[in-house]
């Protein structure tokens, strides 16, 4: 039976392997032609990303897309197309271009906004952060909103050498997990396929094999157009001119909390009014959503009880999503929320350990069939653009140990033993778990409470430890991102030559764009009403964490009141108890996680993601098959994104011209 089971698991996962074959040769994708594309996209289009992030939290996805549409067209006419290896190289500059979008700055605005708000000002905090982080909230250099400023010089430098070790450790760890996991163990990275699909659609337009994908292309990019004009065109359109921007669909969601709290008291609920959740529900596994879903109407069910048991005793009627949430987890999810990350973390480390046990064999198996006489398990394909793994070792080694005098030197009471541990013990052993559950099954773990842990026990007190450079580190997902790369023909030192490229040019118009719309308008504002409910949500859900060591021992804490090692302990069996029962039966694992992942979360983006994933396995799977279905919607999801991302950009060129014109402030 377990045989039968391991097979069709296997099977499942093969299937998302073929979607695409593997390359023949490898070709340097950076040219001149991708570094115009990357400044034409950041100095076109990431003011446009800028302006509907804080509108709508989505930013601007399909300018990359729209960036490569441009290009190829453009090259067709002169006759000279681009290579496969030029676009993914294109696509991938755009992507990274629109990182200024929110990158060091947008960080820097949201880090004013959080020293002077409402919360923390209500914890007590104010004048608490360091001036090595952010300047003080009476500093000209956030009460005249402007970067220009001898405050900002210190938290700048902090951050972009905290970046350049960042960059070095993703090309060092990263790569050597990506080389541990594809070419030695030769696991089946079932999602890199379907990453890869969208990038290669333009690629493959003119090919007469790959015009299917140029069709579902287009068919997703008027849906987008058809539905962005809604969404995103009439807040954007209609905020230039009124006090208030005019919305059809709520912005971040339609919140019902109030409407059902008398059948649901303690539970928010509501909807999240975009279309791409739908297609994204098409795309995802089946079983992923179905314990997603049966979570949701666990923590529907189990809040009520919660309720009238005297559990959650924050809650009061008249609590809208962001409060419920919040009184919510400080009476019990929070606590019992990272008891279900431990058993996870448990459960997923366990998995790892015993597939390694029982695949040793099958990993010589296969990668005897793929690489056949070659001998050596860790050979790379000729022209590939690999490097050295002792490099790697050292790369790393050097940058972590970096990160930590950093580290000690702007929190100078934390125990250098901790600072070692999760440099050079912690963050690559989580990051390997990682890579290989990605490898494995798509899936991500992360380790809870264990910075939080230390933190605790070493007793270092107020606020600078929270927001200093820690060591703790996650790489795994870089072994999917080679992954992809490989799978598309491109040499991975392109990436690297294109990474540095892009990367003092983010910064550049980062600076240029976010100090002219900060220096406009406020942040957070009526103007911009995704940041108006969402970084309120986000102070009060940190301030629960960092008030465990800013309290005075006299007065309780919100931590103090969060904090229940009896429901952690119960979160963790009840995880492993879940995961035991399920796996029992024959619980797909993808059903395992996310059930498990969905206690206590709330139905806001479920409501359309469950629509779409009913179409898919009704309808679409049984009429064209699964295979195609998995090869044809991550295409058509990249044609919305373009859509959409159209509306968008021409709406915010208005908004921005008309506002230049007339003077007025934005």
């Amino acid at each position: 039976m377990a045989i039968q089971e391991r097979n069709a698991a296997d099977k499942e996962l093969e299937l998302y392997r073929s979607i695409l074959e593997e390359p023949t040769e490898y070709r340097d994708g950076f040219t001149w032609t991708t570094a115009i594309g990357a400044i034409f996209c950041g100095v076109l289009m990431v003011p446009g990303a800028i302006y509907l992030g804080l509108i709508n939290g989505g930013g601007l996805g399909a300018a990359p897309w729209v960036t490569l549409i441009i290009f190829s067209e453009v090259s067709r006419r002169a006759l000279k197309s681009m290579s496969r290896q030029e676009i993914i190289i294109l696509l991938f500059v755009a992507q990274t271009m629109m990182a200024a979008s929110g990158g060091v700055f947008g960080g820097f605005v949201f880090r004013a906004y959080r020293v002077a708000s409402d919360p923390v000002l209500a914890a007590g905090l104010a004048g608490e952060f360091p001036t090595w982080h952010c300047p003080s909230a009476d500093s000209t250099a956030i009460t005249e909103r402007t970067f220009l400023h001898v405050d900002w010089l210190i938290p700048f430098l902090i951050v972009f050498f905290s970046q350049v070790l960042g960059f070095i450790k993703k090309y060092t760890l990263g790569y050597a997990l990506f080389r541990l996991t594809s070419d030695f163990e030769r696991l089946p990275f079932p999602f890199a396929p379907i990453s890869a699909q969208g990038s290669m659609a333009i690629a493959e337009a003119g090919d007469k094999q790959g015009a299917w994908k140029w069709r579902a292309f287009s068919s997703g990019t008027m849906l987008g157009l058809a539905f962005g004009l809604f969404y995103v065109g009439l807040p954007v359109i209609t905020g230039a001119f009124l006090a208030k921007p005019m919305m059809i669909f709520p912005i971040p969601w339609y919140d019902s909390t109030t409407l059902t709290e008398s059948i649901l008291p303690a539970v928010p609920t509501g909807i999240v009014w975009h279309l791409s959740l739908v297609i994204t529900g098409m795309i995802i596994p089946w079983w992923g959503v179905m314990g997603t879903g049966l979570a949701i109407v666990v923590t529907f069910i189990l809040n009520p009880i919660l309720v009238k048991t005297g559990v959650l005793t924050s809650w009061q009627p008249g609590m809208g999503t962001v409060d419920t949430g919040v009184s919510n987890n400080i009476d019990f999810y929070f606590s019992f929320g990272i008891g279900c990350a431990i058993g996870i973390a448990v459960v997923s480390i366990y998995q790892t350990i015993k597939a390694l046990h029982q695949s040793h064999r099958e990993s010589r198996r296969r990668r005897h069939e793929i690489i056949g006489d070659r001998g050596d398990p860790w050979a790379v394909p000729a022209g590939r653009g690999d490097w050295s793994l002792k490099l790697c070792f050292v790369g790393y080694f050097v940058s972590a140990a970096v990160l930590v005098a950093l580290c000690k030197a702007l929190v100078p009471d934390f125990p250098l033993v901790f600072l070692i541990f999760f440099a050079f013990v912690f963050t690559p052993v989580l990051s390997y778990i990682n890579a290989r559950l990605v490898a494995v099954n798509g899936q991500h773990v992360d380790i809870p409470f264990v910075k939080e842990g230390a933190i605790l026990l070493s007793g270092t007190k107020g606020l600078n430890i929270w927001l200093a450079p820690f060591p703790e580190e996650n790489y795994g997902s870089m072994a999917q991102y080679f992954r992809v790369k490989e799978l598309t023909g491109t040499t991975f030192t392109s990436v690297i030559k294109a990474d540095l490229f892009c990367w003092p040019l983010t910064i550049l118009l980062g600076f240029m764009f976010w100090s002219f719309i900060w220096h406009s308008t406020e942040i957070p504002s009526s103007t911009f009403p995704y940041t108006q409910i969402m970084w309120d949500l986000q102070v009060k859900n940190w301030l629960i964490m960092v008030s465990a060591t800013t309290g005075d021992g006299l007065v309780e804490t919100m931590f103090d009141k969060a904090f229940k090692p009896e429901l952690l302990g119960i979160g963790s069996m009840v995880t492993i108890v879940m995961f035991a029962i399920l796996s029992r039966f024959g619980a797909p694992i993808m059903f395992v996680y996310g059930f498990v992942r969905g206690i206590g979360g709330t139905c806001h983006g479920f409501v359309l993601e469950i629509v779409g994933a009913l179409i898919a396995q009704c309808y679409l799977h049984k009429k064209y098959g699964r295979e195609r279905v998995l090869r044809v919607l991550p295409v058509v999801m990249a044609g919305y994104l373009v859509g959409e991302g159209l509306i968008g950009m021409a709406c915010v060129a208005i908004t921005l011209i008309s506002k230049a014109i007339s003077g007025l402030p934005l």
